[in-house]
């Protein structure tokens, strides 16, 4: 048994908030008390912390197979546990593609020798065609959670319908990447420092939100469930607002990097503040902010994207790959820029890391409760941290490497087990 005692507890499916004690056996939540008193295997004293859900990511990549000089799927959930997440899901833009079932099994063997959840998502079309559909039906029965070409757009609205169809008609959804190639430059350069210190084209607004615009209306006429993936402008906000007005079944999510910094953050951190989509402008920042508030984006997502410093460290930054590590600072950044900056309350920054990624996908998790999974983060909300490059990602290519934030994750327990201890 484990004993958690005096912490704040915080389940945001219910509300509940405040100092008491959980007790932990096997793999569940036994018991949520002011006081608990049994003699227990180990005990927490979380004085001073908070006890939440274990956090939820549902926007990964653990380069497995064929890119794990960047990063794999064990150092992967190494890194998911040291910021506090107990369960993630992967994204398919691995070397073969998971595109088959065979890859697809392969990947799954793998994540389940770790100590947290890992699920993956299988591609939308074969090796990201563009063209032509997955076996849905075949792939959802070997594992997978939902589909996703990330990495890539899907620049056919044909196959974008025919996807959404077929993924309703087999209860689940499309998770979209939007970015119009025709209408971008070099993509992870906002295109206004592109244009003004980099002088080249850069990835322009207009690709990102027009694509949104053209997926969420094709979603409006299927009925179907899209989710919409890292949005970064303030008119992909609007554009998802006004299709979930219209009864169009549309979510969304936001990574860290674009509620907290802006295309400035290239002039001092270079190439690893070179991410996909790219960060925005000021405005853009404080409008996927009002989006959180506001309930159009429901989820806060790393988009966790590892690269070797061999491969970011060139000396010309538009040959760089786009993306930062992520797992290991994204609830520093929510408690430092949303949270202590008076946009979100701590539990509705909770919800957006728990309950809604674990209501999107249908996991049992994302709540604290009596019979419920002993998926558990303690934190110190307050606990002031310097990001330092040592993470336990194989990567360590984050522009917040430095930097001065709040929070720090003591314990990460995964049912019921202490998985990382800070």
């Amino acid at each position: 048994m484990l004993l958690i005692q005096n912490g704040r507890v915080m389940d945001p499916k219910t509300g509940f908030d405040q100092v008491c004690d959980v007790l932990v056996e096997g793999q569940k939540i036994v018991q949520i008390a002011d006081k608990i008193e049994v003699q227990a295997d180990q005990v927490i004293d979380a004085t001073g912390m908070v006890v939440a859900p274990g956090l939820i990511d549902i926007h990964v990549h653990f380069r497995e197979p064929g890119q794990t000089h960047k990063e794999d799927i064990h150092t992967g959930a190494l890194s998911a546990a040291a910021g506090g997440f107990t369960r993630v899901v992967m994204m398919a833009n691995t070397s073969p593609t998971i595109s088959t079932v065979e890859t697809l099994e392969e990947v799954l063997a793998s994540a389940r020798r770790e100590d947290i959840h890992i699920h993956s998502v299988a591609t939308i079309t074969e090796n990201f065609d563009g063209q032509h559909l997955t076996e849905f039906k075949q792939l959802l029965a070997a594992g997978a959670v939902g589909f996703s070409d990330d990495g890539i757009p899907l620049t056919s609205s044909k196959v974008v319908r025919e996807a959404m169809e077929e993924a309703k008609k087999l209860g689940t959804f499309i998770s979209l990447h939007e970015e119009d190639p025709e209408l971008n430059g070099i993509l992870g350069l906002n295109e206004e420092i592109a244009r003004k210190h980099f002088h080249v084209c850069g990835a322009t607004g207009l690709a990102e939100y027009s694509m949104v615009a053209r997926d969420v209306m094709i979603a409006y006429a299927t009925k179907a469930h899209v989710h919409i993936q890292h949005l970064s402008k303030e008119e992909s906000v609007k554009v998802v607002e006004f299709a979930q007005q219209l009864g169009a079944q549309v979510t969304a999510e936001v990574a860290p990097q674009h509620f907290s910094k802006t295309e400035n953050l290239l002039l001092t951190q270079g190439s690893n503040a070179k991410m996909n989509p790219p960060l925005r402008l000021e405005s853009d920042r404080l409008a996927v902010i009002e989006g959180l508030k506001s309930g159009v984006i429901s989820v806060i997502a790393t988009d966790h994207a590892p690269h070797h410093q061999d491969e970011k460290n060139v000396a010309d930054i538009t040959q760089a790959p786009s993306g930062m590590t992520g797992l290991e600072t994204s609830l520093s950044l929510g408690l430092t820029y949303l949270v202590a900056a008076g946009h979100l309350t701590l539990m509705e920054l909770l919800e957006k890391m728990t309950l809604n990624p674990a209501q999107l996908y249908q996991f049992d998790a994302g709540y604290l409760a009596e019979n419920g999974p002993a998926d558990i983060t303690i934190f110190a909300p307050d606990e002031e941290r310097t990001v330092a490059p040592d993470f336990l990602s194989k990567a360590s290519n984050s522009p917040f490497v430095g930097e001065r934030l709040k929070g720090q994750v003591h314990y990460t327990i995964c049912d019921g087990r202490v998985v990382y201890q800070a």
